[in-house]
């Protein structure tokens, strides 16, 4: 059997619930007192008599039904008395219908989050650096958690035995084919093209000495050394110019001809057979490597290490921009009825779908904790959160008995 565990508000509730019992008991004892005083009066008396009576049978029958709601009065096993201890489980199971078709609908769930207006709150509330600052510093906070509490084992593990077999049965060079032909597409590799020449003529520039002793080991012997070298030189500067001018004119033949190049790349690797063969034998010998998982290891170690330190500066630059983006996104939540359509809209998927999925089982709590009470424990929670309420029926009772009774009686003398 339970034992009922009272909290200080149910404390409270149980002194109300006293107190109330207390009035109630009052008004019945006042009615007994007063239709003893008054038996067997003539005049007016027989009228305050009369009310006394019905009051006390108002009262005791009030008293009967509240007190049958809880348990037997007077400790007899009347029938279809203490109804709640005896039905506790049809309760509970009443009570979860009633609390899913009523509140875990999910019509009515998204009617609540329309009429909360969830985006307009959101965004007064992210406008407010100490808040957004709030959000980022507990996010961060959770981040870093997670990325320390993974260990390498794990990432290793996972690696090894999840990720790169999967990578292995999914062919790859579609995917790379279609990756390549969007890029182009929208000429996102020009800045990468724009680098490599950048970077080319600097490397041309300061190490003539590497180029040339490059370009020399080629020479034929029997040629001699002045030749080599104004051979050398003239083709480390058409080698300068060259680039010079690949880098500074965007639409250069060698720039149209890498373009072309790769286009062709990006359809052989969706479409040309033998092409898409070669890619995936790459990708078999690139992920059959013994150094791959390691390898993949060590660059998220790598990464995570670099993730932590930026996430441990409280006034770094991450953490700046992501308060920075916050209080942007508050702003703009306040200003556009658009976007706050569309937040107050996923908000509204994302809880019709909590309640439409998991309304049913989040009420089975009620059923199931109701029926791990005993039918003394039910009845006694139950009767202190409702039973203050309840003695308000026995003060009625006495009061409009006693009226009724007068009302009665002032009928038969008038009879």
């Amino acid at each position: 059997m339970a034992t009922l565990t009272l909290s200080e508000p149910d404390l409270a509730r149980r002194r109300g619930l006293q107190r109330m019992r207390a009035v109630a008991l009052s008004l019945l004892l006042l009615a007994a007192v007063v239709y003893l005083l008054t038996r067997d009066r003539d005049s007016g008396w027989g009228f305050v008599n009369a009310g006394a009576e019905a009051a006390m049978v108002g009262a005791l029958a009030d008293w009967f039904a509240v007190t049958a709601l809880f348990r037997h009065p007077l400790g007899l096993p009347i029938p279809h008395t203490a109804l709640i201890p005896n039905r506790k489980d049809a309760l509970g199971q009443s009570l979860e219908e009633f609390v899913t078709t009523n509140f875990l609908s999910e019509d009515v769930a998204r009617q609540k989050v329309a009429a909360a207006e969830v985006s307009r709150r959101v965004g007064d509330w992210l406008v407010d650096e100490t808040h957004s600052r709030l959000v980022v510093d507990e996010g961060a906070r959770l981040v870093r958690h997670g990325l320390v509490s993974l260990r390498d084992d794990d990432v290793t593990a996972f690696v090894e035995q999840a990720l790169l077999p999967r990578l292995m049965e999914e062919p790859l060079s579609p995917i790379a084919g279609h990756l390549l032909a969007s890029v182009l597409e929208d000429g996102a590799h020009h800045g990468l093209v724009d680098l490599v020449l950048v970077e080319a003529h600097s490397w041309l520039t300061e190490n003539e000495e590497t180029v040339a002793k490059v370009v020399g080991a080629r020479a034929p012997w029997w040629s001699p050394q002045w030749l080599d070298d104004k051979v050398i030189e003239r083709i480390h500067q058409e080698a300068l110019a060259w680039v010079a001018d690949v880098r500074d004119h965007a639409e250069h033949p060698a720039r149209r001809a890498l373009d072309d190049l790769l286009t062709q790349l990006s359809q052989d690797l969706q479409h040309d057979p033998e092409t898409m063969a070669r890619a995936e034998a790459l990708k078999r010998r690139v992920m059959t490597h013994p150094g791959m998982g390691s390898t993949v290891t060590a660059a998220w170690d790598a990464l995570r290490s670099a993730m932590v330190q930026s996430i441990d500066e409280e006034y770094g630059v991450l953490r700046r921009r992501a308060v920075e983006g916050l209080i942007d996104l508050g702003h703009r939540l306040r200003a556009d009825a658009g976007l706050r359509g569309r937040f107050d809209g996923y908000a509204a998927d994302a809880v019709g779908y909590a309640v439409r999925t998991y309304g049913s089982e989040v009420a089975t709590v009620i059923s199931e904790t109701i029926n791990r009470w005993d039918g003394k424990e039910a009845a006694e929670r139950i009767e202190l959160h409702v039973g203050r309420d309840l003695q308000f029926i026995r003060i009625n009772g006495t009061v409009v008995g006693g009226l009724a009774g007068i009302a009665i009686h002032t009928v038969a003398v008038l009879l």
